[in-house]
C-alpha cells in the first residue's frame, strides 16, 4: 500500500541532514544567531498542547459531517459521505459526528476550524506531511528543522526551570518509519536544550524521569558525569562545535535537575484523585491528556499529546474505517472535552491554547485532491458487500477539521466551509500550515520575522517568514 522508494528516500535525506548536525564542516551550528530586527506582539497565550489526531483524521467522520449514509450490502461505494450520524452541538446548528458529544458541548470555549488544506507533497506518506506539520518546512531540508515546539521552548523559555519547555507525550519510536518520526521530533540547528522530553507512555511517565530500576541516585549521578566527560574528549568533542556540546550539556543537567525535584510528581498519575483519573482514562491519549493538565499547573510551555503514529493503526484506516473510528471517537472524546473544562474552571484556559489537529483528512473515493490526484493505496469496490470497505479509507487533502481553544482564540467560532458533496473540499476560508503556525505564535508574542542565521542564510519560523496569522481566529 506504501511506496517504499518514496519512504527510503525520505528517510535517507532527513537522517543525513540529521547527521550534518554532529559532523565536521557543519558551520550553522556554531554560527547560529539571531538576525534581524525582532516584532514586539502583546501576547495572548503562555503555553501551547497539541492534541495530534496522526494518522489522518477524516472530516466527514468527525467535526464536519456530511449526509449519513448506514451500512447495507450491496450499497455504492460512491455514495457513503460520512458512515455516522450527526449529532448536535452546543452551537446552535452546528452537528459534529456521532460519538463526538463530549467535545460538541464544549464548542462554546473555542473555535471550530473547517476548511483546513495540506500540501501538495507528492507521494502521499503519512510522516511526510507530519514533518510538514509539526516544522512547517517540507522535507528534506537541508538542515534539520526545529519542531514548533523546539521554537517556542527557544523564543519563550521555561516558565518553570525545572520543567522541561517542550514536552512530547505518547509516541514511541518502536513502531513502523520510527526513524522517519524522529527526523521532525528536534530541536534541528537549535540545540538539544530545546528538544522533546519524551515520554512515549502516559502511565509509566515518572520513570521516564526517575534512573533505571535498580540504579541508585548515587550510580546515576556517576553516570551522568561520566557522560558528560564523554562529550569533551569523545568524536563528539573533536568535531561537534561549542554550540552543540553546550546545548547537549545542558539538556542532560536540566533532565538532572528534574530527577531530583518536587515537580517530578506532575509526571506521576497516581497523585491524581480517582474521580478525576477515572475521566481521563481511556487509554493512552486520555492520560496524556491528564499528563498536560497536570504539566501546564507546573509551568510547562509546549506540550504535544498523541494518538500516537503507527501505520495501519489508530486514525490510519486503510480498512474497517467505521468500526475503528467507533473505537478512536471512545478514546479521543472525554479526555478532549474533560481537559478544556478542567483548563476553564481553573482559569488557565484563557492563557493555554488547546489545538486538535491531524495531517490531512480522509475519503471513500479520493486519493489526494481534485486536479492533484495521487496513485490510490486503497482499493474500494464499486458495490460495498463487507462492513470491512465501509469507512473512509483513502487519503484526502483538500479539505480537513481543526478544534482551537484558549490562549486568545475566539470562543463558540466556526470558520470555513467544505462542499456537502464528493469532494467535499474547502469552498470557504481555506487555511493552511504556515497560517496556523503564525497564529499559534502570534498569540504567543512571537513575530513572523523571528529568525535565525543558518548557513548565512536567515531561517523563520515559518518558510521565507511568510506565514500571516489569521486574525479572524482570534479575539480582538
Amino acid at each position: 500500500m506504501r511506496n517504499e522508494f518514496n519512504r527510503r528516500d525520505f528517510l535517507k535525506k532527513t537522517s543525513a541532514a540529521a547527521i550534518a548536525t554532529m559532523a565536521a564542516g557543519a558551520p550553522f551550528a556554531s554560527l547560529l544567531s539571531s538576525c534581524g530586527g525582532k516584532q514586539t506582539l502583546a501576547s495572548t497565550a503562555d503555553t501551547v498542547i497539541l492534541l495530534y489526531m496522526a494518522g489522518g483524521m477524516a472530516h466527514t467522520e468527525t467535526f464536519d459531517p456530511k449526509r449519513f449514509t448506514p451500512f447495507t450490502k450491496g450499497m455504492q461505494s460512491n455514495e457513503v459521505l460520512s458512515t455516522f450520524s450527526s449529532v448536535p452541538t452546543i452551537l446552535d446548528g452546528i452537528h459534529f459526528s456521532e460519538g463526538l458529544q463530549s467535545i460538541g458541548k464544549i464548542m462554546d470555549k473555542g473555535t471550530l476550524i473547517r476548511s483546513y488544506v495540506a500540501a501538495d507533497l507528492g507521494h502521499i506518506l503519512h510522516t511526510r506531511h507530519q514533518y510538514h506539520w509539526h516544522t512547517c518546512y517540507e522535507p528534506p531540508q537541508s538542515v534539520v528543522v526545529p519542531h514548533m515546539g523546539s521554537w517556542i521552548a527557544k523564543e519563550l523559555g521555561s516558565m518553570n526551570p525545572v520543567i522541561p519547555p517542550f514536552i512530547n507525550i505518547g509516541q514511541r519510536f518502536t513502531v513502523g518509519e520510527g526513524e522517519e518520526l524522529k527526523a521532525f521530533h528536534s530541536a534541528g540547528f537549535l540545540g538539544s536544550e530545546f528538544g522533546p522530553f519524551l515520554i512515549p507512555d502516559p502511565s509509566a511517565g515518572l520513570d521516564s524521569v526517575r534512573p533505571p530500576v535498580g540504579m541508585s541516585i548515587k550510580r546515576f549521578e556517576g553516570r551522568n558525569q561520566l557522560y558528560e566527560n564523554l562529550i569533551k574528549e569523545s568524536a563528539m568533542g573533536e568535531y561537534g562545535s561549542d554550540f552543540q556540546k553546550e546545548s547537549l550539556k545542558r539538556s542532560m543537567e536540566q533532565a538532572y535537575i528534574l530527577l531530583n525535584s518536587p515537580e517530578a510528581k506532575a509526571f506521576d498519575l497516581r497523585q491524581e484523585p480517582k474521580k478525576s483519573y477515572d475521566k481521563y482514562n481511556t487509554g493512552k491519549f486520555g492520560l496524556g491528556c491528564l499528563m498536560a493538565r497536570r504539566l501546564v499547573d507546573q509551568g510547562a510551555r509546549f506540550i504535544s499529546v498523541t494518538t500516537e503514529y503507527e501505520p495501519f493503526f489508530g486514525w490510519d484506516t486503510h480498512d474497517n474505517g467505521h468500526t475503528r473510528l467507533k473505537d478512536m471517537k471512545k478514546l479521543i472524546d472525554s479526555p478532549i472535552a474533560q481537559l478544556i473544562k478542567d483548563l476553564d474552571e481553573s482559569g488557565k484556559l484563557e492563557r493555554t491554547m488547546v489545538i486538535v489537529a491531524s495531517e490531512f483528512s480522509r475519503d471513500m473515493m479520493m486519493e489526494g485532491r481534485p486536479g492533484a490526484k495521487v496513485q490510490d493505496q486503497v482499493d474500494v469496490p464499486d458495490i460495498i458487500e463487507d462492513m470491512k470497505n465501509y469507512g473512509m479509507h483513502r487519503h484526502f487533502t483538500d479539505g480537513g477539521s481543526m478544534l482551537m481553544f484558549g490562549g486568545g482564540i475566539k470562543r463558540g467560532s466556526v470558520y470555513g466551509k467544505t462542499a456537502d458533496e464528493r469532494p467535499c473540499k474547502t469552498i470557504e476560508k481555506p487555511i493552511k500550515i504556515d497560517s496556523v503556525h503564525q497564529t499559534m505564535y502570534h498569540a504567543l508574542g512571537i513575530g513572523a520575522d523571528t529568525n535565525y542565521e543558518i548557513e548565512q542564510r536567515p531561517f523563520y519560523t515559518t518558510p521565507d517568514g511568510k506565514g500571516k496569522a489569521e486574525m479572524e481566529l482570534l479575539i480582538g
